[in-house]
């Protein structure tokens, strides 16, 4: 009886650690454009809460999809309650990014949101893609 309760109460733990791994799994983020920039082969997933912050951990190609017009390119992504941490392209290059946003001020982040952006200078407003926003589950 002990032998079968030690099987069960072993496969309940192994059950368990497969759905945490599952979570914490990299996870596609949709190609995100505007004109001249793209965010592209990209993912993210939610670090461990004991780990990196517990934050929004996110990579990928950011490019300058229109190399001939002297714009920069970046990419913006933020978690709740912050402002948006912004990240440098370069012009007529790809750039990859492997970035950890989170709240310094929680053991782990639940929402974020990112977007890309096309840097027109100071007398041009920026344009920037719709924001997609992700939530921790669980």
């Amino acid at each position: 009886m002990r032998k079968w309760v030690s099987v069960a109460a072993a496969a309940g733990l192994f059950v368990g650690g497969m759905g945490a791994a599952v979570a914490d799994s990299w996870q596609e983020i949709r190609t995100r454009t505007t004109d001249g920039s793209k965010f592209r082969d990209a993912k993210y997933r939610w670090e461990p809460k004991d780990s990196n912050h517990g934050g929004f951990h996110f990579k990928g190609d950011l490019v300058d999809s229109f190399p001939n017009d002297g714009h920069n390119v970046y990419l913006q992504a933020k978690v709740q309650g912050y402002a948006w941490n912004r990240f440098n392209g370069v012009q007529r290059q790809s750039v990859h990014l492997d970035q950890v946003v989170y709240d310094g001020a929680a053991r782990y982040s639940t929402d974020a949101s990112i977007r890309v952006c096309r840097d027109r200078g100071s007398l041009r407003p920026d344009n920037c893609s719709p924001e997609l926003s992700y939530h921790r589950k669980g």
